[in-house]
């Protein structure tokens, strides 16, 4: 009998749940799910690819509700029939309040709910991340949300390459920001670093020198390759798509 082929298993946080990218003696790479099963990995082959993904904006409804919008074009485009105004509405929300005393703030993590007001930018109001989205998105689609946070872009691409969009958190500038535009607040789970200049978009393709995507904001469609993938970078690698 021949020798097993070992597996090199790195953790990743999917959903929630601790699995794995795995890659074994071919080089071959593999997703754990709950420990349960393993999918493959299919490398980003296309040079171009570009998904018919209708856009939804934002605004008037909701100022701050760029995250729950693009998770709505995520899901309709899943197959799911759902709307912005309800994704606003059942989001898991924060109940710390804001406090800013001297100078030293505290409020809600964005991991933990939305943070502030996503109707009104006349109240205070930040916005939210990918773990409350995933858990939002895996009540319309049980078993079928995958969280990539903290994976390379090359899994975002791959899942392009599936014809599956993919959720992701950026800022409006789609390149990185300096120091400067990043501030620090105190919260129950710890302290969070922020920007007021925090965005999420739908990405629907890419090229060699372009990554495309729906803007709730309903300004841009495109932005550099290297800039756009530096940008969410630095806003942890947030990112959710879909399996089958």
């Amino acid at each position: 009998m021949g020798k097993k082929k070992a597996l090199l298993l790195v953790p990743v946080f999917m959903a929630g749940a601790l699995v794995g990218v795995v890659q074994n003696e071919d080089q071959k790479t593999y997703v754990v799910h709950d420990s349960s099963f393993i999918t493959p990995v299919i490398p980003a082959v296309k040079s171009e690819i570009k998904l018919n993904v209708p856009r939804i904006g934002q605004y008037p409804e909701l100022p701050r509700g760029c995250e729950v919008t693009s998770l709505a074009m995520l899901l309709q485009y899943s197959g799911v029939s759902v709307d912005k105004m309800r994704l606003a509405k059942e989001v898991k929300k924060t109940t710390e309040p804001y406090v800013n005393k001297d100078g030293a703030v505290s409020y809600g993590h964005p991991n933990e709910g939305f943070v502030g007001d996503i109707y009104s930018l006349n109240n205070m109001g930040y916005g939210v991340y990918h773990k409350p989205i995933a858990m939002l998105a895996e009540n319309y689609t049980p078993g079928r949300i995958l969280d990539l946070t903290g994976a390379p872009f090359s899994q975002v691409l791959s899942s392009l390459q599936d014809n599956k969009p993919v959720w992701i958190i950026t800022n409006v500038t789609y390149d990185v920001l300096p120091d400067s535009e990043f501030r620090t607040w105190q919260t129950p789970q710890g302290i969070v670093k922020i920007t007021w200049k925090e965005h999420s978009v739908l990405i629907t393709g890419y090229d060699k020198e372009y990554v495309y995507f729906n803007d709730p904001l309903l300004k841009k469609e495109r932005a550099p390759r290297d800039k756009f993938i530096a940008a969410w970078e630095q806003m942890g690698s947030q990112a959710i798509t879909y399996s089958d």
